[in-house]
């Protein structure tokens, strides 16, 4: 695993979308790098999907739950079980536990809920990783994963055409550098923010506080620019 390889990753815990859930990584990681996975199942994977999905069909209280918290345009918790039982005859190498997390959202405007199913296995065992930390790491390689889509969503990044000297990682850094500037200032979502703000200069300088009109209002608010 070249891209491994150069990273201390000994102890360390690896996430990985369906895509990664693989025996050879899996065997590398544990084996060869002393690290752990936490992997989602997803039905590229059908026999280990449907597998997973058995111990949490009659499912009762969850293990762990997550106090539903207000986020952009929703309210939202997940909750998470986790099982052993898969362990000794799961066709997967160094399976430490499964687990199944549900997404549950409220939209702040409709009211309407939703409950989404997510299922995954890890190397960890109960003794390593109780629940709230196995939705933990799955949480934040979301948190990565989402960052990543804004990137792709709203400025094309893996379709942009810049490709020599500097010039990709410079583009790249601008890109992280407006999207972290508009979720640190702006109440609404990135992509409704760059649709207003496109193509009218005066209205994105006002955003940016460049302006006297914006830097006078905000001195009446009492805010300090």
């Amino acid at each position: 695993m070249p891209v491994l390889d150069a990273l201390d990753i000994d102890a360390k815990t690896i996430t990985g979308d369906a895509l990664l859930t693989q025996r050879k990584l899996a065997h590398y990681l544990v084996e060869e790098r002393s690290a752990h996975y936490v992997f989602t199942a997803k039905d590229n994977q059908p026999s280990i999907a449907e597998a997973i999905r058995l111990p949490f069909e009659n499912r009762g209280v969850p293990d762990y739950s997550e106090p539903l918290t207000p986020t952009h345009g929703r309210i939202e918790s997940r909750s998470i079980w986790t099982s052993t039982a898969l362990n000794d005859y799961l066709d997967f190498p160094f399976v430490g536990q499964a687990f199944a997390i549900q997404r549950h959202t409220i939209n702040k405007k409709t009211g309407k809920e939703t409950h989404e199913m997510a299922y995954g296995l890890t190397s960890h065992t109960p003794l390593t990783a109780n629940a709230e930390r196995i939705l933990q790491f799955n949480r934040k390689h979301w948190g990565v994963e989402s960052h990543h889509y804004i990137l792709d969503w709203n400025w094309h990044e893996d379709r942009r055409t810049i490709r020599t000297n500097y010039g990709p990682e410079n583009i790249t850094r601008l890109r992280r550098f407006a999207t972290g500037l508009i979720k640190s200032i702006s109440k609404d979502s990135v992509a409704s923010t760059i649709r207003r703000l496109a193509r009218n200069v005066r209205l994105l300088f006002d955003y940016l506080r460049m302006t006297e009109n914006s830097i006078s209002r905000n001195r009446s608010f009492g805010q300090v620019v």
